[in-house]
């Protein structure tokens, strides 16, 4: 009997995988060390996230794959900070979204990735974005509703029958299994407005860390993806990339690319609850509003219908950054 598994339940399996075991070709890609060293971080707010002020719940982290870290109940978003050595430096930067459905952020790929793409000269940013409150936390209530004694409600998982890609493609890209949740909805926005201003902070900043300001793009891994997808999809000068890449990664809401469409790269396995069929979806509306696009899908052969089952898509990724002239070899 097939499993009906929700997106949801997908991404949270695929944010504590660590890049997989069976993965080929890995050798010019560097392992995360067993000590990673301390990185700076940025807080790309002044203050208070905007939209999140009566959120009253703290932080919470964990230890994941390796020793890497997992946070839930996110409140303060930042930026990691990944550079490469000045001297083989292209002033290329890109941001990485966490994955976790939304609901906390594992950063064992995210850092992986991040290194590797050091090692290539290209500059690394980890956004920590804010995700839907724990079951221990619930939605946060005003302080006003709190007084109140009104009871706090609970996210649901989100479980429900997978999505044909006309389905998907109907509702113009959103994967999302519960898109009428309005809480929900409100996070994933939020999460979207903190991808949007990650790109308003390095470009700023560019001369700070050695990238060039036109040359930021954003990826995003399961619902990082969805994150990345978000921010491209805006009509903001001051926030757009200049190029965007999304991992196992659907949209989470509706698409309308804009006429100016950042460049889009997509990898993705095939058989893969509600995402294959968000990615392919993605991969029309860039065609179909004439905006650059790269599509990949893996078989995934006898493993797990998630994740990634060949470690070399950064090697294509980097075939098409190179090819976009993105970066320079």
């Amino acid at each position: 009997m097939k499993k009906i598994l929700s997106l949801c339940a997908w991404g949270i399996l695929a944010a504590l995988m660590a890049f997989p075991a069976r993965a080929q070709n890995t050798a010019n890609r560097p392992s995360a060390s067993p000590a990673t060293p301390s990185r700076p971080t940025i807080s790309i707010w002044p203050g208070t996230a905007p939209g999140s002020e009566d959120w009253t719940h703290s932080e919470r982290v964990t230890e994941g794959p390796g020793g890497s870290k997992v946070y839930a109940n996110v409140v303060q978003p930042t930026l990691t900070v990944y550079l490469p050595e000045k001297a083989g430096a292209n002033r290329t930067a890109i941001i990485l979204c966490p994955g976790g459905a939304m609901r906390m952020l594992g950063f064992a790929e995210p850092e992986r990735t991040a290194e590797w793409l050091n090692s290539k000269g290209i500059a690394a940013f980890i956004l920590k974005y804010r995700v839907v409150p724990d079951a221990s936390a619930g939605i946060v209530r005003s302080a006003g509703s709190q007084q109140a004694g009104i009871p706090q409600r609970k996210m649901p998982m989100g479980m429900g029958k997978e999505l044909s890609f006309r389905e998907i493609l109907d509702r113009r890209g959103n994967a999302n299994p519960v898109p009428d949740d309005q809480e929900h909805l409100k996070v994933i926005r939020m999460a979207i407005a903190d991808g949007r201003q990650a790109i308003r902070i390095l470009r700023r900043d560019a001369a700070n860390y050695g990238i060039d300001p036109q040359r930021i793009g954003i990826l995003g891994f399961s619902a990082g993806g969805g994150v990345a997808i978000g921010t491209a999809a805006t009509e903001s000068p001051d926030a757009y990339p200049d190029f965007a890449a999304t991992i196992y990664g659907p949209s989470l809401v509706d698409v309308t690319v804009p006429p100016q469409g950042a460049p889009l790269f997509i990898a993705v396995m095939d058989a893969h609850f509600n995402v294959t069929n968000g990615c392919a979806a993605l991969f029309a509306l860039w065609k179909e509003a004439n905006r650059p696009v790269e599509f990949h899908v893996y078989d995934h052969g006898s493993g797990p219908a998630s994740g990634m089952p060949v470690a070399t898509w950064t090697d294509r990724l980097y075939d098409w950054l190179v090819a976009r002239k993105l970066v320079t070899e």
